[in-house]
């Protein structure tokens, strides 16, 4: 019984299989590939055969959900469900209708299907819109002196190569938004080759390369050493100046003035001061003198005098 089981089961499990692989068969059998370039617009087109009485579009984009379009030609109404602003139907004179894309963005990569119907029968028609996002390429030389070339955010990945030939690989590094990072490093693969690389871009998108002389250190590190010290010695002496001005700010560097010295105190001053009292004493011992003449003189008796 439980034989039996499993081997319904495994049919079941085959039988899903071979099912998935021809509807994917038939898929990618129909699809028409069409690449556009990040910000670019991109038109296309459902097959015009007899007088259309339905359009369908329905999109799968490989982020976000699904978007459908439909038109009704009795109504001349379009139906938008979950679709961006920048996909809208167009309808062109004697032409095709078409769903037009304008500055598409990566996340709208996928799988594009429309359906008519017309007076003739159903027509469908799928598209695999795949969206290129043209790396940004760089090449400089690196602290060693080895050239790099660099290709960032690229979609699908760039590829690298050098002139003259190099041994080395490429490395990749992926982000979230599907693009892909590459760069490498030029490895001479002999010692004769001159310093002048070369890096060559391949990608959908566009093509890129670039030229670049680097020195490595080895090879010249006397030059490298004699730029080098004159700036060792600034850097010194500036170092040494501000030294000298943080001790300063520190403690005083100024010479110290001398102490203040009284003023010497001369004979001539203390004359000048002593001057007005020998003058006054020199008046008194006048009159004194004046008096006492005169009371000699006048043979007055001195009491008299004195009163007087």
């Amino acid at each position: 019984m439980k034989a039996g089981t499993n081997m319904k089961m495994a049919g079941k499990t085959v039988y899903v299989f071979v099912l998935l692989t021809i509807t994917k068969v038939m898929r990618l059998s129909g699809n028409s590939r069409v690449s556009v370039t990040v910000g670019d617009s991109s038109v296309l087109t459902c097959p015009l055969k007899g007088n259309i009485t339905m359009l369908t579009w329905t999109t799968s984009p490989k982020a976000g959900g699904s978007c459908s379009l439909v038109y009704r030609a009795d109504k001349n109404m379009t139906n938008r469900t979950n679709c961006c602003d920048n996909i809208n139907l167009i309808f062109r004179p004697r032409l095709a209708p078409a769903l037009e894309i304008r500055q598409v963005g990566i996340a709208q990569e996928g799988y594009y299907s429309c359906e008519m119907v017309s007076t003739e029968g159903n027509f469908p028609t799928t598209y695999h819109l795949t969206v290129l996002a043209p790396p940004r390429p760089s090449l400089y030389c690196d602290e060693q002196g080895s050239p790099v070339c660099k290709a960032a955010a690229g979609k699908p990945p760039a590829q690298l190569s050098w002139v003259p030939e190099s041994s080395s690989t490429a490395e990749e590094k992926g982000h979230d938004n599907g693009t892909v990072t590459v760069l490498s490093r030029f490895t001479a693969s002999n010692t004769s080759v001159t310093n002048v690389t070369t890096c060559m871009m391949s990608h959908p998108a566009g093509n890129w390369s670039e030229s670049i002389a680097c020195y490595p250190l080895e090879g010249d590190s006397f030059i490298r050493y004699v730029y080098a010290i004159p700036c060792v010695l600034l850097i010194i002496i500036l170092l040494g100046v501000i030294h000298y001005f943080k001790l300063c700010s520190d403690r005083p560097c100024h010479k110290t003035k001398p102490p203040e010295i009284a003023p010497a105190h001369s004979q001539q001053d203390d004359t000048m001061e002593v001057e007005p009292y020998t003058t006054y004493v020199q008046k008194e011992n006048v009159i004194y003198n004046s008096v006492s003449d005169l009371t000699v003189g006048q043979n007055l008796p001195q009491d008299l005098c004195t009163e007087t």
